[in-house]
């Protein structure tokens, strides 16, 4: 019977207890006496609640294989007190509701309020009789500020500086991105309702919605990480919510050296050309870090300069004091007044902007955008999906054929050649780091042919005894065509400098 109610309670231990019951049958011994009271009357700590005879059973248990009784001990003990707060939570939340003005409470930032919630809690569990220690108090009094200010479950998550990407796929399966490996972790919504009500809360938040006649939604948090939410019925296992967090440590290019994304010489190329007004593409997968790239990159502009962002969900962190951020609308109900991306690049060419940074080119708006680096907006940055430099320009081709406008392929590319200077692969590598792999350089055409020239690549050797690839970062040892322009703004010498250090 114990072991019935625990499974059924906490699918989190699920494993665990599969292998309990299989060494328990095995051996023909059962666990005495586990007892789990979480009603209104009596919800009291799991440790004072189960014991477990470690004689003989234990000796048996062991005997079978490699099996840990304190594991044991410690997933029965989670289990149940995970039980027991939760439980606390159905029963409080309602008459905490009742007791206090919720648009009030939601207006006020949680400092101000979270002294006032706690001591209501108190009331209720005195009144209720609940018998809760301290610690699991405070979980309760978290849980409920979780869910009534923030996005429930996902809060710690949101709190942990390791956690870079939050995947919830439907109500009982969230995963993580840690390190740049993925994991299952043991946080569960409710159910698919309560998912949807962190869905929403998060779209609402920037003035936009996710229902049944608009299912997808592109959206941000407060702190400027990224947020895609798909719901039914195009999501079929319940809403899925992914979350690519930003690090609240800011990411410079020298703290790319330290974490060995790129050398030290590859370092100052970068910023070199990115203070030498070169407009540049960054390339790369899915999670990969193009916009931390960005990001750091943008650190070399000038603070004199002015500049004009546009994305899709306003996401970029420019340290400069004149940025206008500029942000796509979805269309309404009726399906007007949407502004695209392409909208806002023609837009900003009125706004006298020193350089313009894409969050992301992804369809015709590619035209717009070739053209302002054509036109005197030199210096600007924009990301691009691709999996090499050559197929981004392959892509960027492609994406100015979107815009419908009949040119021929050699005039295309040559105004791609033109416009961009330099081309910065990223790629996640399958130990989990995110490595620049090239550093090309756009050098000009060659019949129909946009020639290329990589200045960096890295070279993959071995892989060491934690599963972590050792390469390193080789020059092509040749001299950019952008060191005249390097020279234009007194940087000629440094590039130099770098180029004999090969």
């Amino acid at each position: 019977m114990a072991e019935n109610t625990v499974s059924k309670k906490h699918d989190n231990h699920e494993n665990v207890l599969e292998r309990l019951s299989l060494r328990l049958q095995a051996s023909e011994q059962a666990v005495e006496d586990i007892e789990i009271s979480a009603t209104a009357e009596d919800v009291v700590p799991a440790e004072e609640n189960f014991e477990i005879n470690e004689g003989k059973t234990s000796e048996k248990l062991s005997s079978q294989g490699d099996f840990d009784l304190e594991d044991l001990k410690k997933a029965m003990a989670t289990s149940h007190y995970d039980s027991a707060i939760t439980k606390a939570k159905d029963l409080i939340l309602p008459e905490l509701l009742e007791r206090i003005d919720i648009v009030s409470v939601a207006s006020q930032q949680r400092g101000k309020i979270e002294n006032q919630i706690h001591d209501i809690v108190d009331e209720i569990i005195d009144e209720k009789k609940l018998n809760l220690n301290l610690h699991e108090r405070n979980e309760l009094n978290d849980a409920l500020l979780d869910d009534m200010l923030g996005l429930g479950p996902l809060e710690p998550l949101l709190h942990d500086d390791e956690v870079t990407d939050i995947m919830v796929n439907g109500p009982h399966q969230i995963y993580i991105e840690r390190k740049g490996k993925l994991e299952l972790t043991n946080i569960c919504f409710k159910d698919n309702k309560h998912v949807m009500n962190v869905a929403t809360r998060i779209v609402t938040a920037i003035g936009r919605r996710v229902d049944e006649s608009s299912p997808m939604c592109d959206a941000r948090l407060a702190d400027g990480s990224r947020v895609n939410v798909i719901i039914p019925p195009l999501a079929l296992d319940g809403a899925s919510i992914s979350i690519r967090k930003f690090a609240k440590r800011k990411i410079t290019l020298d703290t790319m050296v330290s974490q060995e994304n790129i050398s030290e010489t590859m370092a100052t190329i970068l910023k070199i050309a990115a203070r030498s007004r070169l407009n540049i593409i960054i390339s790369g997968g899915t999670g990969s870090g193009k916009t931390t790239t960005l990001n750091a990159l943008s650190q070399m502009i000038d603070h004199g300069e002015r500049i004009v962002t546009i994305e899709d969900a306003a996401e970029l962190q420019l340290q400069q004091p004149h940025v206008v951020r500029l942000e796509t609308r979805p269309p309404n109900l009726e399906g007007d007044n949407e502004v695209s991306m392409r909208d806002l690049v023609k837009n900003s060419l009125r706004m006298r902007p020193d350089r313009i940074i894409l969050g992301e080119v992804r369809s015709s708006e590619a035209v717009d955008m070739l053209q302002a680096m054509n036109t005197g907006h030199d210096g600007s940055l924009c990301t691009i999906h691709a999996n090499n430099p050559r197929e981004a320009l392959t892509r960027l081709e492609n994406m100015v054929g979107m815009a419908g406008i009949n040119l021929p392929s050699k005039a295309v590319r040559t105004q791609i050649s033109s416009a961009v200077d330099l081309i910065i692969q990223v790629s996640r590598m399958r130990d989990g780091k995110r490595r620049i792999t090239h550093v090309t350089e756009v050098v000009g055409m060659e019949g129909d042919v946009v020639t290329t020239q990589d200045l960096y690549t890295y070279k993959f050797e071995t892989e060491d005894a934690d599963g972590n690839l050792v390469g390193s970062f080789a020059s092509a040892g040749i001299k950019p065509k952008f060191s005249e322009r390097a020279a234009y703004f007194g940087l000629e010498d440094i590039l130099m400098e770098c180029l004999k250090c090969q």
